[in-house]
């Protein structure tokens, strides 16, 4: 039998999971069918969407405030039949204008997911840093099947079903949400008070100036390794994807496919490091994980200018790994710090720091490709990375040991 808690926690990973989601739909549909359809360009197309990802960046915050003082679970509720009306009226969609008017309604209700899921799962259950991981990889699931799900959707029923599937799916999730969560707000947490305690790691100001300092770096790390990576092994995985695709000539793969491949294997292989993160916050803490990651992260940054084929494929691992691994750890300090009264809006306000920071990586792969290639991209990233571990060390202190203990059984 499957416990209620169980129920509650599956619901808010789907939440997350549909939030990347139908935030990616828009990408696939612009470039598989309405480029053609509408009689535009990609690139003219590309503007309708900006304004919902703004609203995605710049609404985290006052719908963390709305929750907080209206009630987490009722936004929750909000978000699953908002973002599924949103996503149905775009569909119907029959000029650019309405198009990224849906776009638009999308980005404000997908908005609510991160301050408002996050501060639930901070606050319910202990082993904050495996929940808080566990909750990520279905986020990153979400972006792996946007493109996937739609594409196939769009073959099977054109692209106007890319938007009202999905949609209708999110508010039938609704129901059964607001089922699950009904008056769970006013049950203890599961695991006692030891899930409800924070960890000392100094004053509040230090805590968060660590973590927006670490949310503005790393989305940008984060940002910019996962836009170029494609690029990146295109440029430098030439010879590896020829021998691959003539290891595998009868079957007629071409080496664009084996590149697509590769970054896929990179991509999965990486999310699953936020499984080990959450392990190491759970057991460490934020302190050390945070330094033992973005290690990682620096020194295959410092490998990686000149590598190529098999060794530049295992570098970049090594980079994704720890850029990946790095993503739970700011939520974890907030989920341990920020008080239960504050915490969606803290959580709203981290997300709209990083998601923002997200904006700037774009224009920063541009300028510094185009003027020192990869290997200068590389050498920015990692003082990225330096700064991250070098303030975390100075702003964080070390926990007392009694406060640094796993929470007991």
């Amino acid at each position: 039998m499957i416990s209620r808690d169980s129920k509650y926690f599956l619901l808010l990973n789907v939440g997350h999971f549909l939030d990347h989601y139908f935030m990616l739909i828009f990408a696939t549909v612009a470039a598989l069918t309405l480029s053609a359809g509408w009689g535009m360009s990609y690139a003219e197309l590309l503007p309708y969407g900006a304004p919902g990802f703004t609203a995605f960046a710049l609404c985290s915050l006052p719908m963390g405030i709305l929750a907080d003082r209206w009630g987490r679970d009722r936004m929750m509720v909000v978000f699953f039949i908002g973002i599924g009306l949103s996503s149905i009226l775009t569909g119907f969609a029959q000029t650019p204008i309405q198009l990224g008017a849906g776009l638009l309604l999308i980005g404000i209700f997908g908005s609510i997911y991160h301050p408002v899921g996050l501060a639930i799962v901070t606050a319910r259950w202990k082993h904050t840093g495996m929940r808080l991981a566990v909750n990520g990889v279905w986020g990153n699931i979400g972006v792996g099947c946007a493109a996937l799900v739609s594409g196939f959707m769009i073959d099977l029923a054109g692209w106007r079903a890319a938007f009202f599937i999905p949609g209708l799916i999110s508010i039938l999730f609704a129901l059964p949400y607001l089922q699950i969560s009904r008056n769970v707000e006013e049950l203890p947490p599961v695991g006692g008070t030891a899930a409800a305690k924070p960890s000392n790691y100094g004053p509040l100001w230090r805590v968060l100036i660590c973590v927006y300092l670490t949310a503005v770096l790393g989305s940008i790390v984060f940002q910019s390794t996962t836009v170029a990576l494609p690029e990146i092994f295109e440029e430098r995985l030439v010879g590896l994807a020829d021998t691959i695709s003539d290891a595998f000539a009868s079957f007629q793969i071409e080496s664009a496919s084996v590149i697509g491949t590769l970054a896929f294997v990179v991509f999965a292989a990486a999310s699953l490091a936020q499984l080990v993160t959450g392990h190491m916050l759970d057991r460490w803490g934020a302190r050390p994980t945070l330094a033992v990651v973005t290690i990682v992260q620096t020194s295959a940054l410092l490998l990686m200018p000149g590598l190529t084929d098999l060794a530049a494929f295992a570098v970049a691992l090594g980079i994704m790994l720890g850029v990946f691994g790095q993503v739970p750890v700011t939520d974890f300090l907030i989920g341990t710090t920020a008080s239960k009264i504050s915490r969606s809006r803290a959580f709203g306000a981290r997300y709209m720091v990083s998601f923002l920071a997200f904006s700037g990586a774009l224009p920063l792969i541009a300028i510094v490709q185009a003027n020192w290639g990869f290997d200068g991209l590389f050498y920015v990233l990692m003082l990225c990375a330096i700064i991250i571990l070098l303030g975390s060390r100075v702003l964080l202190l070390a926990p007392k040991a009694a406060d640094n203990q796993p929470a007991s059984q």
